[in-house]
């Protein structure tokens, strides 16, 4: 078995398995070259031979553990009929949708929609080398819903969260809608290929107390549900970024195998929640870019806190494309011991 299959597992490992968020990316000149390709970020996405491409990268060049499928999360909701761009300096950027487009909703066509993604995932597998994990991976149906409410990402997503006050009748049949593309699309991904999936709830941090539980929680719990209907023994990874105090109780109630954690949870607090299981993140992205003894500290501080449970070395977010590739090789080799 692969190795950090193994660690969603609950085994342990004193080198733990590495990939990065986002490794496949704008701070690699080989990626910046095939993005020209493509023409849009979208394009890339949806073009098998060049998303295999993208996603092959960083594997060829630094030997990750696991590679992570080059697409967006926001392709769910595009594949849903919403119109969708991405702006150089801006973002995403999408309609913001309406009460009535809401109730108008529906499935039809997505999986053909989304059908490049499934090919791609089928013809990575069979290119990846064969001790190297496929993630696959979505959305979180909170997270996508604010970028559908607002059309765009915002400091705090207040848009969202003001929706979901005023009408939560409306806001819940969203998030329903939601639940059920992601565990359509989960499923598919597994089936074409992936060995495991990870849900992204980026914008968990912002919410507290019961609109936690009912937005974040429940809608996740649902899916890992759903998916282990079709798939008993689908692993998965669940990333409530920002969560704080609420990661305490998360993994219980929503059945995820495994935590993943940003760099604001202090290591003891880290260690507590890696006693239930699999932990995954924790190094903060800056300290790729600085690099040097920054880097080599923040490296070794959750080394030593965490390599005697099961741990998946990752940053606490997405790598930036400001991150020299040199610093990248110095936190491999501090990782592996190099």
């Amino acid at each position: 078995m692969r190795k950090l299959m193994k660690v969603l597992d609950g085994e342990t490992f004193d080198i733990p398995p590495i990939w990065l968020m986002r490794q496949a990316g704008r701070y690699l000149p080989e990626y910046r070259e095939t993005r020209k390709q493509a023409g849009g970020f979208l394009d890339l996405c949806y073009n098998p031979d060049l998303a295999v491409e993208v996603t092959l990268q960083p594997i060829r060049r630094f030997g990750f553990d696991a590679s992570i499928l080059f697409s967006d999360i926001l392709v769910i909701p595009h594949a849903l009929g919403r119109n969708l761009d991405f702006r150089e300096g801006e973002g995403p950027v999408l309609d913001p949708i309406t009460i009535e487009e809401i109730n108008a909703l529906n499935s039809d066509g997505f999986l053909d929609h989304l059908s490049p993604v499934f090919e791609t995932v089928g013809r990575l597998r069979e290119e990846l080398p064969s001790e190297t994990t496929l993630i696959g991976f979505c959305g979180a149906p909170w997270t996508v819903a604010t970028y559908m409410i607002a059309g765009r990402g915002t400091p705090d997503q207040a848009p969202a969260r003001l929706f979901a006050h005023q009408h939560p009748e409306i806001f819940q049949n969203l998030i329903n809608i939601l639940v059920e593309a992601s565990t359509k699309y989960l499923i598919k991904q597994l089936k074409s290929g992936a060995d495991c999936v990870q849900i992204f709830d980026s914008w968990a941090g912002i919410l507290g107390g019961d609109q936690f539980e009912r937005w974040c929680v429940e809608p996740m719990a649902k899916i890992v549900e759903n998916v282990r209907s079709e798939i008993p023994d689908a692993k998965i990874i669940g990333f409530p970024k920002g969560a704080g105090a609420q990661n305490f109780g998360y993994r219980e109630k929503t059945g995820i195998d495994c935590l993943g954690l940003d760099w604001s949870v202090p290591l003891d607090q880290a260690k507590k929640l890696q006693e239930e299981g699999a932990i995954q993140g924790l190094l903060d992205p800056l300290r790729v870019i600085a690099g040097g003894k920054a880097l080599d500290e923040g490296v070794d501080q959750i080394m030593e806190h965490l390599t005697d449970g099961p741990l998946v070395f990752n940053l606490g977010h997405g790598i930036t494309p400001q991150a020299p590739i040199e610093h990248v090789e110095q936190l491999i080799s501090r990782v592996r011991g190099g």
